[in-house]
This record gives C-alpha cells, sequence and structure tokens, in this order.
C-alpha cells in the first residue's frame, strides 16, 4: 500500500512578498542611525541635512508661490518653466554648458528620484553599472531596480602624510584608480555612474581623473550619469568641473543637480536632470510614471534662489569650510584619524587608531559611549572589508553642536 503524502509537504514553498531584486535592502543605515539617536537624546552627525534653513527670502519665495497660488496644482512635467529657464542660466553662467529649458531639462522630486529615473530609463536587464564605491545607498537599489548589476571600482586611500597637531588632515584622501576603473569596463558596460564631489569621501575628482573617465567614457561609447548635487560645496583650492563640460562628453551625460544641499532646504525635495534631449526624454519617460510632478510651490522659489548673487554662493561654502575646519580639527584630537574632506559636507574617518576596526559596531555603540551619532562607510561598499574601519560625521550643523559633539568625543576617547 502506498503511503499517502501529505498536502502540507507537498505544498511549494511560499514565495517571498519582496520581490528578489531588493532582498539585500533592509531599513537604510540612515532610518536605524537616526533613530538610536532619538533613542539615546545624542548629537545627531550621521544623516547629512543642515539643522538650519537656508535664506529668508527664498523661504519666503515658496510661501508667496503658495499664496499667489502657484503650484498648488499639478505643475508642468518637465517642471515650471521658471525653474528649467533658471537651471539653464546658472549652467551657462557657472560652466558656460548650454541647454534648451524646453527640452535638455527636467525637474524632479530631488535628486535620488532622478538618480532612479535615469537608471530606469537607460538600462535593460542585464546592463553593468561601474560605480565609484564607496557609494550613496541609493544607487545600488536603483541598479537592482532597473535590472542592472553594479560593478564597484574603489575609492581608495592616500598614503598618510605627516601631520602636525591641529592639523585637519593633511594631504590625505580618497584616489580613484584609473586603471582599475578602465579594468572593470566590459562588453556589457552601459553606463558610468559618477558621483563628484562624493559622497561619502569628500573627494572632488580632479582634472586629470575626469579627462581620463570622459576619454574612456568615449573610447567605449558609454552613457555616463553624474551626481553633481555637492557642486558649490568645494574647499581649498578644489574646483568642481561638471563631465559634461568635457569633449565628447554632453551628448553622452546626464547630469544630476539638486536644491537641497545648495540652498539648505533638503525637505523640499527639487533636483533636475540636464542632458540632451535624446537622454532627458528617456529620463523622463521613467519619471513621469514615479511621481510625475512634485514640489509645485517650492520649484518657483529655487527658481530664484539660483538667481542669488555670487556672494550667497561663496558665503555658503565659507561658512561650511570653516565648520569642516572645526569638526575635523576636534576628530583629530579625539584620536581619529581624519581624511579631510574637499568637496561635500562629511568627514571620513579612520577608527583604527582608536583600536577598534568594525565601524558598524562602533557607530551602533557610539550614542552609549559618547551620546554622537555618526554611519558606518561599510554600509556605501559592496566590498564591505575595504570600508569597515571607516566612518563618516556631517558638518552641516550649527556650530555650538558641532562643538558640543567633539567635547563629547574627546572625553570618551582622547587619552
Amino acid at each position: 500500500m502506498t503511503a499517502m503524502t501529505s498536502t502540507a509537504s507537498s505544498a511549494p514553498a511560499p514565495r517571498p512578498v519582496l520581490n528578489r531584486r531588493l532582498a539585500e535592502f533592509g531599513t537604510t543605515i540612515f532610518a536605524e542611525m537616526s533613530a538610536l539617536a532619538l533613542r539615546t537624546g545624542s548629537i545627531n552627525l550621521g544623516q547629512g541635512f543642515p539643522d538650519t534653513d537656508g535664506p529668508e527670502e527664498i523661504r519666503e519665495a515658496a510661501v508667496r508661490a503658495l499664496r499667489d497660488g502657484r503650484g498648488n496644482q499639478y505643475p508642468p512635467g518637465p517642471g515650471v518653466p521658471e525653474l528649467r529657464a533658471a537651471i539653464v542660466d546658472h549652467q551657462r553662467r557657472r560652466y558656460g554648458l548650454t541647454f534648451d529649458p524646453d527640452t535638455e531639462v527636467l525637474v524632479t522630486a530631488g535628486a535620488t528620484e532622478a538618480i532612479a529615473a535615469a537608471l530606469l530609463g537607460l538600462l535593460e536587464p542585464g546592463d553593468e553599472v561601474v560605480a565609484l564605491e564607496p557609494y550613496y545607498d541609493s544607487y545600488a537599489a536603483c541598479i537592482a531596480m532597473a535590472g542592472g548589476t553594479r560593478v564597484p571600482v574603489t575609492l581608495r586611500p592616500s598614503e598618510e602624510s605627516d601631520e602636525r597637531p591641529g592639523d585637519t588632515g593633511g594631504d590625505r584622501r580618497f584616489r580613484l584608480d584609473l586603471d582599475e576603473l578602465r579594468d572593470a569596463v566590459t562588453d556589457r558596460t552601459r553606463l558610468l555612474l559618477i558621483n563628484t564631489p562624493h559622497n561619502p569621501t569628500g573627494t572632488v575628482l580632479t582634472r586629470q581623473e575626469l579627462t581620463a573617465i570622459a576619454e574612456l567614457a568615449v573610447e567605449r561609447d558609454l552613457l555616463v550619469v553624474t551626481d553633481e548635487v555637492y557642486e558649490h560645496l568645494v574647499f581649498d583650492d578644489a574646483e568642481h568641473l561638471p563631465l559634461a563640460s568635457f569633449p565628447g562628453m554632453r551628448e553622452r551625460t546626464v547630469t544630476i543637480g539638486s536644491a537641497g544641499k545648495t540652498f539648505s532646504f533638503t525637505g523640499w525635495k527639487v533636483g533636475w536632470v540636464t542632458g540632451t534631449a535624446e537622454l532627458v526624454t528617456a529620463v523622463r519617460s521613467a519619471k513621469q510614471f514615479l511621481t510625475y510632478v512634485a514640489s509645485g510651490p517650492f520649484q518657483y522659489a529655487v527658481a530664484e534662489a539660483l538667481a542669488l548673487p555670487d556672494t550667497y554662493f561663496e558665503g555658503f561654502r565659507s561658512d561650511m569650510q570653516a565648520k569642516r575646519d572645526l569638526l575635523s580639527a576636534g576628530l583629530i584630537d579625539a584620536g581619529f584619524t581624519v581624511f579631510r574632506p574637499t568637496g561635500t559636507y562629511f568627514v571620513t574617518t579612520d577608527i583604527r587608531q582608536l583600536g577598534e576596526a568594525d565601524g558598524l559596531a562602533f557607530c551602533r555603540a557610539l550614542p552609549e559611549r559618547a551620546g554622537v551619532v555618526a554611519i558606518p562607510n561599510a554600509v556605501f561598499y559592496d566590498h564591505k572589508e575595504a570600508g569597515a574601519p571607516y566612518v563618516r560625521f556631517a558638518f552641516c550643523k550649527r556650530t555650538e553642536v558641532l562643538a558640543d559633539a567633539t567635547e563629547r568625543l574627546r572625553r570618551a576617547f582622547a587619552h
């Protein structure tokens, strides 16, 4: 007599609720660390948002738009004409780049949507995307959602420089190995995903590095998506050079910008894409099925912000550079090894001098040890071991907050 097989034992295993492309992505580290900051009452130097608002006249411009009924209903799909014209004028004045506001500019719900729409619109399943590692965490998720394969090229620390007491990091920086970048490109590579100024390392790619990237893209006929949201936050002798301005690059580059980082209104979520009409149409084809439109009244305010005089941008950069120096000096005094950033508003540190090696464990314990929250860089790496000893702190906070945080870190770690 044949034994009966139960229905339960023959049933297929239940299918996971989350689709397999996103299975590797859990709750973001920013949500975890921000919740930890709230629970412990710690100073949050983890997530990159300012603790003060931007210019009062720009905030009032948003209020005026609301009261005047501009943007309270769906704005045009590509963005309001005033903002598209302001973006074109900004690119022309700053970089000598010319775009058609009607066909070569697209306003997005922040840079994060711009990245998602660009990758969804330009990739086919199986396409390879070469990205600089460590990378902003949405890059990996967006590549996965588009069915692409990410190929990381790791930025590596330069040789340590001699430092004097009180120095803010010497000449340490994370550098791009151009040979490694070239070797990463295969016949399956569709595009390069470039971020400069670079989050989280604070590196600003040099003219030599960008020239090599441009030559590689032209030689291998690659598209390039460049995340340039920190374009106005470059320090010391660094210079932001848009990749689209290099020979042969305008026709193959999607450039992403954002108002949040430049004007300290991150909650407004106003970003944009510039590129050729063909490229922008491809991005818009995906974007229209994401948010369609967003941030209506804020678009009018950002249009006014982009027309602010150069003194605003210079003052903003100078203020952030002073905060960089304050936090960097405090971290060095506390015993951290510091990589002084030449862009963004993040400082990357090496914790091995403190006798630590696991950045994730260190950051989870830091609120209880010092009353400060930071972000472990390892979450921005595919090669986790390469990022394990590095921890990122944000300095886009009030001076008194940074001073308090560095004093807490000194008490916890300085000997």
